[in-house]
């Protein structure tokens, strides 16, 4: 074996080395090719390292030991000249870089390159030594400088070059999260300095991210090209002197070798090679990945990637990016934006530059690398590039772009003294008059439900009302045209109708929203969510629990995956999802979620936040129904005090806070001061709710609950029977309210020994719906122990049917 089947043999060992064992047949196939004895002896090598080791080189044969003495050795002298090599850095196909100290006449680190033992026949001499006037003729801040040049004792070619301890330009675009035109801005600054290498007849011929290195100088990035190792003059060679690329071989890197450079028969190559090369470098700044490389990290075989370079067309990186939906969001992510905002930044003008960089036949391309980043320049001035045709409409887009604020003028100034004389200004009149004409019934609308919305306006619910009503019926007509308007208008609508009470009205709202925001958003659209987060909470209200928990948890795991875990409305759908979990009798589940949620929001929103203190409220609600009187009431304490300094004794988070309290004074027997803060909660109730408000009506029950339980039976049914004759008109007779209403006049009347009375109300509320509300274990009732004999009670029961235990006799609704 000679020295140059070895070199040939370790750099294809090396090579194999670094790749997954299960890749190294197919990388084989290609670096070997027909050579069975190379194949072979490779192969032979990979086994001995598996067996032995990384050190089994040590024990090679006589032969490559031979090969390997102090005339030829593989690694350098530690001392050349006035440098001491310290570690190396970086080896291609023709040389090492190692990283060393300079001991004189200026003590520095460098970066000292030479030609690996045993490679320098004559033709690797001469590229070697143009390599090193090549660079040594340049003088650009963003290409490494020469220092020195050399040969070691053993004859051995050597150049000293700047050091730059910089990242590939890609690598550092990616840490950084630079946007598109940050990243065009440093590559326009590479474009250039590779242009006065062309101007210095230098063609680089292996321009790739690993030469293009960027370091921070005072807090900015600079570019630094290395590696001129293959850079050929563009100038004839003097007498003597010329330097043949050898037919059959191929110089350059894969993946970003031009198609002149892949074919073994091609003619040689010119700066164009270098455009080609630059704008694979482009391509992967953009997307993440080589024009032909099927995702990030995965490599093809290098026959089959030559192949596609000179005979394929690569896809335009808007269409790679958007292709790859597994990769496309942390390709996004690193660029400081989103896939589909990404997708429509590279659709267009920086799709066509990069496709004429790319082009097959660099008669196609960008003549200079100097009219290629003229074109990125143009791009990021918005203005034509050369590379699309030069159409009226392409160059005036490009125009409005550049001068947004004095078109607008202009246009409205011709519009005024032309006086819309033209088809196109009658158009943009009668667009402007319907676009003005929505933007004031919109308003008017979003004021007027503002009037309705108890929140801002104390008590004016019933003319309010019928106000909305009207609006509710007319929008599907009124903004037909405009579904995602229409959606967001019904939104607003069912807020007001859930701040009024009116929960039924508000699902079939909020119903429709939900349809035409799938149908038009789809179905991960955070308004899309918003809304079915919404309606999955008037389900609760609504008493419908099990349809509730499938819509919001369904909704929960989307919105985790689309806006994070921590957003206030994926914590909003997980308290909407705690409340359906306990009303479906699973406590445990929901107990944990409330705390999850109370969590979250005191470390997100803050513990003064008005859904952070919501949350204390609903998590104290639960731990009253589980008897857990002390934790529960200190905690409504706490969320209260804060509530009535921040948002007033009035408003409706306060009051629900304060009928929270009531039930837990009622539940520790403290009936005077429940009765006291009950009676005081109702009065500013109706003045700020309503009186027919769902809230109202409910304190004011647990208030006649309260009268019955202290025997002021009278008293305590005549509250009821107004309270239930409201809810009738209000609510319907099917609602759940209803039914516990007539549930209590029920168990009145048994007080009272009105037996057939009471009877009858009893059958009409579990027929009303009494179980879907509370799901009383009526038999259980000591109010109806007088009953238990009668056999109609006992049919009561039994039409009651496997209803879960009731938690509490009062029924108290959580707020949001």
């Amino acid at each position: 074996m000679n020295v140059d089947q070895w070199e040939r043999t370790k750099e294809i060992l090396e090579d194999a080395l670094r790749i997954e064992p299960e890749r190294r047949g197919a990388f084989l196939d290609s670096a070997c090719g027909p050579d069975r004895e190379l194949r072979a002896e490779v192969e032979s090598l990979i086994a001995s390292h598996e067996q032995a080791g990384s050190q089994f080189l040590a024990a090679a044969a006589p032969e490559i030991l031979a090969l390997t003495s102090s005339t030829n050795p593989l690694r350098p002298s530690p001392i050349i000249g006035n440098y001491r090599l310290v570690e190396e850095i970086g080896r291609g196909g023709m040389g090492q870089v190692w990283l060393a100290e300079q001991t004189a006449p200026v003590q520095r680190r460098v970066a000292l390159k030479l030609i690996k033992a045993g490679m320098y026949d004559d033709d690797v001499l001469k590229r070697f030594q143009l390599e090193r006037q090549s660079l040594a003729i340049m003088d650009h801040p963003s290409i490494a400088k020469v220092f020195d040049a050399g040969s070691t004792a053993d004859g051995q070619p050597y150049f000293v070059m700047e050091y730059v301890p910089g990242v590939p330009i890609t690598d550092y675009c990616d840490q950084k999260h630079l946007k598109i035109a940050d990243r065009l801005e440093l590559f326009i600054q590479v474009c250039e300095a590779v242009q006065h290498a062309h101007q210095k007849a230098v063609i680089h011929r292996d321009l790739k991210p690993a030469n293009i290195l960027v370091q921070e100088v005072d807090g900015k990035a600079v570019p630094r090209i290395i590696d001129f190792g293959l850079a050929k003059a563009t100038d004839r060679p003097k007498a003597g002197e010329s330097l043949h690329t050898q037919l059959g071989g191929f110089i350059g890197t894969p993946g970003y070798m031009s198609p002149e450079q892949c074919g073994p028969n091609a003619p040689d190559v010119d700066t164009r090679s270098d455009v080609y090369s630059l704008g694979v470098v482009l391509y992967v700044l953009l997307t993440g990945c080589l024009p032909f490389q099927e995702k990030p990290g995965r490599q093809q075989p290098l026959d089959e990637m030559m192949r596609l370079v000179r005979e394929e067309d690569p896809p335009r990186p808007s269409t790679k990016v958007s292709a790859d939906r597994e990769t496309s969001s942390a390709t996004a992510e690193a660029r400081g934006t989103e896939p589909k905002q990404l997708v429509r930044l590279l659709r267009g003008d920086l799709d066509t530059i990069v496709a004429k960089a790319l082009k097959k036949d660099r008669q196609e391309r960008y003549p200079s690398v100097t009219a290629f980043a003229d074109d990125l320049g143009r791009y990021l001035r918005h203005e034509p590039i050369s590379a699309r045709p030069d159409t009226l409409r392409y160059r005036a887009a490009k125009f409005v772009r550049r001068h947004r604020l004095g078109v607008a003028v202009a246009v409205g100034l011709i519009v005024l003294l032309a006086g819309f004389a033209i088809t196109q200004a009658m158009q943009l009149r009668r667009i402007t008059r319907e676009r003005d004409r929505a933007d004031r019934v919109t308003d008017f609308m979003t004021k007027m439900f503002k009037v309705s919305d108890p929140s801002e306006a104390r008590g004016n619910s019933i003319t309010a009302r019928e106000i909305l009503d009207k609006a509710s019926r007319d929008i599907d007509s009124g903004l037909a045209t405009d579904p995602e308007a229409q959606a967001q208008m019904m939104d607003v609508i069912a807020d007001v109708y859930e701040n009024l009470g009116l929960y039924s009205r508000e699902l079939a709202v909020l119903n429709r929203a939900v349809e035409i925001q799938q149908r038009v958003l789809g179905l991960d659209s955070p308004a899309t969510l918003r809304s079915r987060s919404s309606l999955g909470w008037v389900l609760i209200r609504e008493g419908r629990y099990a349809e509730a928990e499938k819509l919001l948890a369904g909704t929960l795991a989307l919105q985790r995956r689309m806006v994070g875990s921590e957003h206030p409305e994926t914590l909003q759908s997980m308290a909407h999802l705690a409340t359906a979990l306990s009303l479906l009798g699973r406590y445990e589940e929901s107990e944990k979620l409330y705390r999850e949620t109370l969590e979250r929001r005191r470390r997100v929103l803050g513990p003064e936040n008005r859904d952070t203190l919501v949350s204390m409220t609903n998590l104290a609600d639960f731990l009253r129904q589980e008897k857990r009187y002390t934790e529960a009431e200190q905690l409504t304490r706490d969320a209260l005090t804060v509530q009535e300094r921040l948002l007033g004794t009035d408003h409706p988070d306060t009051l629900n806070s304060r009928t929270i309290l009531t039930a837990e004074l009622l539940g520790e027997g403290r009936y005077d001061e429940a009765e006291r803060l009950m009676r005081d909660t109702v009065t500013i109730q109706q003045r700020v709710l309503g009186p027919e408000h769902l809230r109202t009506l409910d304190l004011r029950l647990g208030l006649a609950w309260v009268l019955k339980q202290r025997g002021r039976y009278r008293e305590a049914e005549e509250s009821t029977r107004e309270i239930c004759s409201i809810s009738q008109r209000a609510y319907g007779p099917a609602h759940p309210f209803t039914a516990t209403c007539t549930y209590q006049l029920g168990s009145l009347a048994a007080l009272r020994g009105l037996r057939e009375q009471a009877l009858s109300l009893l059958g009409k509320a579990v027929e009303l719906g009494l179980a879907r509300e509370y799901a009383a274990g009526i038999e259980e009732d000591d109010d109806l122990k007088s009953l238990r004999g009668d056999p109609r009670f006992v049919a009561i029961v039994a039409r009651q049917g496997a209803c879960r235990r009731a938690k509490t006799t009062l029924v108290l609704r959580p707020n949001k």
